[in-house]
């Protein structure tokens, strides 16, 4: 038996591998309403995107440099509510199960089964 001596140094001690946290999801009214607000800015900030273009244009004063600022937010605002939309998706999915098969006796019939496992009958096609 192999006993191992007890590291000295900071450097010599293994560090611990971070764990990913698993936070629960917001309530479905939060994400909704936080959604419904970033549509009205992203809305807002498409038509003063159109409007300074159009400005731009009337004058002949292109600043290439404010365009893109101004579209990289509204990239981000679009990225933002994808992720809403996913996190509202997985929230009207949560706790929502398929029924499993049964069997005449009530015992869930498991998926490949040819045979219920607690009466025995044969499992029909249905």
């Amino acid at each position: 038996m192999r006993l191992r001596r007890a590291p000295e140094t900071p450097e010599e001690t293994p560090a611990a591998a971070p764990r990913a946290l698993r936070r629960a999801l917001p309530p479905p009214a939060h994400l909704r309403r936080e959604r419904r607000a970033l549509l009205q800015v992203r809305e807002r900030r498409l038509r003063d995107l159109g409007g300074l273009l159009v400005e731009m244009y009337r004058r002949d004063q292109f600043r290439q440099e404010l365009l893109v600022d101004r579209c990289d937010e509204l990239a981000k605002l679009e990225e933002r509510l994808a992720e809403l939309d996913t996190l509202l998706t997985a929230a009207a999915s949560r706790g929502r199960v398929r029924d499993a098969a049964r069997c005449e006796c009530g015992a869930p019939i498991f998926w490949g089964a040819k045979f219920c496992g607690q009466c025995g009958r044969e499992v029909g096609a249905a």
